[in-house]
């Protein structure tokens, strides 16, 4: 069902600073910059490798507004690659973790996605994508 790590978001106060660091400091290649309404932020994708970076930026209240606020700066989720997201999101719900999303949605422009609950999965907001 998991194909991999698909990529890492983390939430940051500033695009244009971590891109300083991520971009110009460590030399991860940026391949784009776009904003989600539907969570009010702007998201850098960096490639790592088989492995994206996202970085998130709030533009005002939303999730990761709130993740901020309470975490500050740091990892927000961990994105999963599956074959299906529709058939992962019932696998996990048969198994009792608790879906964030019951139904999957679609990212900016790069993919159909689904998270399931940090309380369900050790603390851990999952992401699972499907491309």
């Amino acid at each position: 069902m998991i194909l991999g790590v698909d990529h890492i978001g983390i939430a940051v106060k500033s695009l244009e600073e971590a891109l300083r660091v991520y971009r110009d400091v460590l030399g991860l290649e940026l391949e784009g910059v776009r904003v989600v309404e539907d969570y009010n932020i702007r998201i850098a994708m960096l490639r790592a490798g088989n492995v994206k970076i996202e970085l998130m930026e709030p533009l005002g209240e939303g999730p990761v507004s709130k993740f901020l606020e309470k975490r500050g700066q740091g990892v927000h989720h961990i994105a999963l690659k599956v074959d299906s997201v529709e058939e992962a999101l019932r696998t996990a719900v048969e198994h009792g973790l608790t879906p964030v999303d019951r139904e999957p949605r679609t990212g900016a422009g790069w993919s159909r996605y689904a998270f399931l609950h940090p309380k369900s999965m050790l603390g851990v907001l999952v992401e699972l994508v499907e491309e």
